[in-house]
């Protein structure tokens, strides 16, 4: 039986499209693929007379993945530079005996690869675009009709939509890339609507929000007794809550690697297994995720796993910024109106002055600063006309005291949220509440996480969450294009 598993890895390293390192425990090169050769410019027979530790002393390695598994006894992953200027991700996992390390087994793959992959799916992307517009299948019948809860009205998301619309019945893993508040948890809710699996449930996971030491329960669920003060019985986790329906992962640039590792399993072998147990549960969900961050350099920086990048990279959609689709601004400054005065139960208007500036600014937070924008101007209006007067720029326009011009025209400094002081009959809790709410509304134009608030306000992650629940302003959760 060992010949044949000795011939059995023999084929798999030599004919692995990765280049595979199999190194000793005291670092000795014991052999490698030939395809390593053309990557780190030395023979396949060089390379098996040597260690890394030599190799990394000699540049060939910058740096060795397998000395770090040695010093740590852990798998790892290294962006790594070699010899022959090429720069690979490098895999490694540690190999024991009896409770020793017994060797290293490595992997990598030339990151030229991957950027010919994107290169080319991109051109696709912009012939399809191009396709589109000649042929004029974005006017396709009824879509804007149900797009009406989007307010799209720009070519650019018509496209977008039409294309989601069209990958919807199947079950492809969709990755939805943009900048923080361009709309992603809108779109992933109308591919949920659209899909055969309408009738089941829409679960919006954002990963920046849940804390790491919770995420586990959290998403995979506990049997009873896992851990103290789990539930007796048990709880199911937002995996198995998913079923028949759709799992949206936002923020999936968050995820912690050993997350990363055990979702990568649930997406290999559709099931899950809760906190303290040892029985697998059958799941069967389509998976949506979103971030804002370029996940292709998470990887090369080792904060993102390659295999599950491939995993989740089927369906790229990228949703453009509002400032390259100001079409758009109209329809969602209506329906934030809308939902503004239902709210609250006035029947405010948009003065004439303020719609050159709305389509004037650049919104760098997207829609969900224009939301949030458009509810501090409502809040600060001193009647029920909404008017231009102290909301240009990025702030209130300065007066002539170095304050900022707010609703009546009060000094304010800087830093004030828009509508501070008491209001006739109002109590102190209830303009704390006010205030407290416009702080964290503005932080949530500004941030794109929990994380990220908490820090600049100096209190815990956890209360962060807690305050925006009460105030309905969780970050990317809202079924807005604002998310």
């Amino acid at each position: 039986m060992g010949d044949i598993d000795g011939e059995i890895l023999r084929t798999i390293i030599d004919t692995a499209h990765d280049h595979f390192f199999v190194v000793d425990a005291d670092g000795r090169v014991r052999d490698v693929s030939p395809s390593a050769a053309a990557v780190y410019g030395m023979s396949r027979e060089a390379l098996c007379r040597t260690t890394v530790q030599e190799l990394e002393a000699r540049g060939v390695l910058k740096p060795s993945i397998s000395l770090e598994v040695m010093r740590t006894g852990k798998p790892a992953q290294v962006m790594q530079v070699t010899g022959t200027g090429r720069r690979v991700i490098a895999q490694a996992h540690p190999v024991f005996r009896d409770g020793r390390l017994a060797a290293v087994v490595s992997r990598s793959m030339d990151l030229t690869d991957l950027q010919l992959l994107q290169e080319e799916y991109a051109l696709l992307q912009r012939r399809f675009s191009d396709h589109l517009r000649r042929s004029g299948v974005a006017d396709e019948p009824g879509l804007e009709a149900e797009l009406d809860d989007l307010e799209v009205r720009s070519g650019v998301m018509r496209e977008i939509a039409l294309l989601l619309k069209r990958v919807a019945p199947t079950d492809a893993t969709v990755l939805m890339l943009g900048e923080s508040g361009v709309g992603k948890t809108a779109f992933a809710r109308q591919l949920h609507r659209w899909s055969p699996r309408q009738a089941g449930p829409f679960i919006d996971v954002n990963c920046g929000a849940i804390p790491e030491s919770l995420f586990e329960s959290e998403m995979f669920g506990y049997r009873h007794g896992a851990f103290s003060g789990a539930a007796p019985g048990g709880k199911a986790g937002l995996m198995e809550q998913a079923e028949g329906g759709t799992l949206f992962l936002d923020e999936i640039g968050e995820l912690p690697l050993a997350m990363q590792t055990k979702l990568l399993k649930v997406i290999q072998d559709s099931s899950v297994t809760r906190l303290g147990d040892t029985r697998p549960r059958r799941v069967d969900f389509r998976l949506v995720v979103a971030t804002n961050q370029d996940l292709a350099r998470l990887v090369e920086v080792g904060q993102f796993r390659l295999d599950l990048y491939y995993r989740l990279n089927v369906i790229p959609v990228t949703l453009p910024p509002l400032r390259e689709r100001r079409e758009d601004i109209p329809g969602l400054v209506e329906r934030q109106l809308k939902r503004l005065n239902g709210r609250y139960g006035r029947d405010k208007i948009m003065a004439r002055d303020v719609w050159q500036q709305l389509m004037g600014r650049d919104w760098l937070g997207n829609v969900r600063e224009l939301e949030n924008w458009l509810e501090r101007a409502w809040l600060s209006a001193a009647d029920d006309v909404i008017r231009a007067d102290g909301q240009a720029g990025t702030g209130h326009p300065r007066d002539s005291t170095g304050g900022t011009a707010g609703a009546g025209g009060n000094g304010m400094t800087a830093t004030a949220p828009d509508g501070a002081g008491l209001r006739d009959g109002e109590t102190l809790k209830a303009a704390l509440a006010r205030t407290e709410r416009a702080i964290l509304a503005e932080l949530c134009g500004e941030r794109t996480s929990t994380y990220a608030i908490a820090e600049r306000l100096g209190i815990s992650q956890p209360s962060v969450v807690r305050k925006l629940r009460q105030h309905g302003l969780r970050i990317g959760r809202d079924a807005s294009p604002g998310d």
